[in-house]
């Protein structure tokens, strides 16, 4: 998939769907028995998506939205340390699946709002208008998420991709591609999150260092360590207010406060 259908993936997932008016229904004429569907294809205007166009581009979306979400976004970061800390706690299926991604996904929804705002204001609105063009209306989407990945991004990272694509060395932030600043941005969030993780595993690791140790000095070597352990696990949670202290680390993170 190519930088320009990516884009045009991204601008109309993040913008509210407006009805067309090349679609329309009109009645039935008179003793036909039944109402019909007209469907208009535009007036031809350069520039304009025709009405089968936009459902194809709809379509697409709909598609790529999880990969677009994922790729571009803070849900990388926040679903992989949210994963540590449950296997951190124990809990192994609680909170389940739907509740940890549900929680990412609100959390990237308040992390990307100032982000995806812009994109609408400055593209997706003119577009919609007509007051810029399709190339303009990419251009202007394309400012404020790389702004949001460089601040995000190593260099190290970017370094790596752009050695690999065999690009020339860019002077300016714009002139990183995005499919190099995609995966560096990837990479850097993964390697943020693992950091997370760690920090968020040592107190419950030196709870379970404790209560094992303590079994095996009274001789209770076939009781699991997990099963004593997990109480007073949960109980640090609740009373250290755990999940105020890793949402609210993971949102000052990027840059939040």
């Amino acid at each position: 998939m190519n930088k320009k259908t990516c884009l045009i993936a991204f601008i109309l997932f993040i913008g509210c769907f407006c009805p067309d008016p090349a679609f329309s229904a009109v009645p039935a004429a008179p003793g036909t028995g039944g109402p019909t569907l007209s469907v208009n294809l535009g007036n031809g205007q350069a520039g304009d998506l025709t009405a089968v166009m936009q459902i194809v581009v709809l379509l697409t979306v709909l598609t790529l939205a999880p990969a677009i979400l994922m790729m571009t976004t803070s849900f990388i970061r926040i679903v992989v340390v949210f994963s540590f800390l449950r296997q951190a706690l124990g809990t192994v299926q609680s909170p389940p699946n739907q509740v940890l991604i549900s929680l990412a996904l609100f959390l990237t929804f308040f992390i990307m709002t100032p982000v995806w705002q812009k994109i609408n204001q400055n593209a997706l609105q003119p577009y919609f208008n007509h007051k810029i063009s399709q190339d303009d209306a990419l251009v202007q989407a394309e400012g404020p998420l790389r702004s949001f990945m460089l601040k995000q991004v190593r260099e190290k990272d970017l370094a790596l991709f752009v050695e690999i694509s065999k690009i020339p060395l860019p002077k300016e932030p714009s002139d990183i591609p995005m499919q190099v600043m995609v995966p560096a941005f990837m990479i850097s969030e993964l390697r943020t999150a693992f950091q997370i993780g760690f920090l968020v595993y040592l107190p419950f690791l030196i709870i379970d260092m404790v209560v094992a140790s303590i079994l095996m000095s009274m001789g209770m070597m076939m009781l699991p360590p997990v099963m004593i352990s997990l109480p007073f696990k949960l109980i640090l949670f609740v009373l250290s207010d755990g999940w105020y202290l890793v949402v609210g680390s993971l949102v000052k993170s990027f840059g939040m406060s």
